[in-house]
């Protein structure tokens, strides 16, 4: 029952956000409108709980964007709405981030944040909670190891998006790269039967990365793996109180930076597993726009 009310949500939380969002040509204020009646003054986010949500609240105020709302949805909601109106050539504003397929799918672009609203680029970090090494060593020198680069995420978020199961587009990237796993595990013995606990957000990033790591640890290192999804907030309060063992979805040093600070302390950071992130507003490329500033102006 549980399952089947969250499905029903999630498809309601889809058609609702594509409601919002639609602006088709026929109702739209007309090519000579402002962007903001053009898309009803509406910016298309993902979970309320996600940092980009908070940056794209704080750049709603840095830019006096004060009769815009930010719509609360979710990944899957608001790239259905984005889906929606580049077929039908309309404009649209979508939080964004890169990685993300859909700037393979689309052609997309950010919008310049002159006023720096979202901050630097980030990074997606590696944290594991107290105590692994000592409980796990091999699973940890993996862990400590394990970095690559937005194209070979790339390569297992577009299989997904293309039909394929999360964790089979991980298997074929484990075994089409053989050599950079090989360096990731050299010399790490098996620790067959351990288990080990990995959560992640919902972000097709964090899908991907977290299964690539569970084919690791369960194939070259003989680990049994559980892996939770959950928001944010409880993700990180796990690795803090040990009822989670890891996770290679920390995005740091802004969006996550409430909880690194929070939790402070209570669990170790590996570092960065990938560099080359991105976060603000994104709009197709054929809206005029270049700048959150024109949000307001024209």
């Amino acid at each position: 029952m549980f399952k089947h009310s969250a499905k029903m949500l999630l498809i309601a939380g889809v058609a609702g956000v594509l409601a919002l969002a639609g602006c088709s040509k026929g109702n739209s204020a007309g090519a000579d409108a402002s962007v903001g009646d053009q898309v009803k003054h509406q910016i298309i986010g993902i979970d309320p709980g996600a940092g980009l949500m908070k940056q794209t609240q704080q750049a709603m105020k840095d830019y006096g964007l004060d009769d815009w709302k930010l719509v609360e949805g979710s990944d899957a909601a608001m790239t259905a709405a984005l889906d929606k109106a580049i077929k039908n050539e309309e404009p649209i504003v979508v939080t964004g981030w890169t990685p993300h397929w859909m700037f393979a799918k689309y052609k997309l672009k950010y919008l310049e944040d002159p006023k720096g609203s979202y901050g630097k680029d980030e990074e997606i970090h590696t944290v594991v909670r107290n105590g692994l090494k000592d409980d796990a060593p091999s699973a940890y020198a993996f862990l400590d190891n394990f970095n690559w680069t937005p194209d070979d995420m790339a390569v297992v978020m577009n299989a997904v998006v293309d039909g394929q199961k999360p964790e089979e587009a991980a298997a074929d990237w484990v075994k089409n790269n053989a050599d950079k796993v090989d360096a990731w595990v050299k010399d790490i013995p098996q620790e067959s039967g351990k288990k080990i606990k990995l959560a992640y957000v919902a972000w097709d990033s964090e899908i991907a990365s977290t299964n690539v790591v569970k084919q690791v640890l369960e194939q070259r290192l003989g680990y049994q793996v559980d892996m939770m999804q959950v928001e944010a907030g409880p993700m990180w309060a796990g690795i803090a109180n040990g009822s989670v063992d890891a996770m290679v979805a920390a995005w740091l040093p802004t969006t996550h930076k409430d909880y690194f600070d929070k939790y402070q302390g209570q669990f170790e950071d590996l570092g960065p597993n990938l560099k080359g992130t991105k976060l603000g507003l994104v709009v197709p490329e054929y809206m005029s726009i270049s700048s959150i500033e024109d949000l307001k102006t024209k």
